[in-house]
């Protein structure tokens, strides 16, 4: 068996991946953390939450992705979609 983590890319590479998750958590973590010392003001009651803001964005992303899931099934075309017709030559 060959060793492909030098020749692979290195975002394809399976520990830069683990430490990409990291980064990210890390991220997520401190912005929430960083509500306690920043308070937000909130203009309906629950946008003042701590995490809100997270929780928000995971579930528009989460909603993003269900959307374009959906519009994909909507919007395919058979595999030979532009094959099948005749031409007019």
């Amino acid at each position: 068996m060959t060793d492909n983590s030098k020749t692979d890319h290195w975002l394809v590479r399976a520990s830069t991946i683990r430490l990409l998750w990291r980064i990210f958590i890390a991220v997520l973590a401190a912005t929430v953390l960083a509500q306690l010392a920043f308070p937000a003001k909130g203009y309906f009651g629950v946008d003042g939450w701590l995490g809100f803001g997270a929780i928000y964005g995971f579930f528009a992303c989460l909603a993003m992705v269900l959307v374009a899931k959906a519009l994909g099934y909507v919007l395919k075309r058979d595999q030979n979609y532009y094959r099948d017709r005749t031409s007019d030559d």
